[in-house]
């Protein structure tokens, strides 16, 4: 891990499409302003932020926040309701992991009550819209802060 704490902040599929996909679901808001909110609520912490519509790619990066970062926010989308490999990577992790959800999956259609990231994070926001993002962000910081206090 660096010197310095980063943050990844992880999001999957169909992620790049907000701000027109859905928006009485996901709002309007864009990934863009994803990345805004989430980089302004780290609290001077670097953050790399990324978006695939690739379960290879995210399980990847996912082994790679494992040895770079000090925290990981992960918006799994869809993958979260379908892939144990998803599941598998976040298991090898041993830093904190932040799910988090624009919508609430629990208020919505019943496949998506199912989550294969929530037995192995640390915590869950959901139902916020773009502000999940401010709320997972910082309680990830408030997690790698306590981390290293100790």
């Amino acid at each position: 891990m660096p010197d310095s704490p980063v943050l990844y902040v992880l999001n999957g599929p169909n992620l790049n499409l907000l701000g027109t996909r859905e928006p009485a679901i996901y709002g309007s808001a864009t990934l863009a302003d994803a990345e805004n909110v989430a980089k302004a609520a780290a609290g001077g912490l670097a953050v790399v932020f990324r978006q695939t519509n690739h379960e290879g790619q995210l399980i990847d990066w996912i082994h790679e926040a494992g040895r770079e970062a000090a925290g990981l926010v992960l918006n799994p989308a869809a993958y979260g309701h379908t892939s144990v490999a998803l599941l598998d990577a976040l298991k090898s992790l041993s830093i904190p992991i932040v799910e988090c959800h624009l919508s609430n999956p629990l208020a919505r259609e019943s496949f998506r009550h199912q989550s294969y990231v929530s037995p192995v994070a640390t915590g869950i926001v959901s139902g916020f819209g773009v502000n999940s993002y401010d709320l997972a962000v910082r309680a990830a910081v408030t997690l790698i802060r306590e981390r290293a206090a100790a």
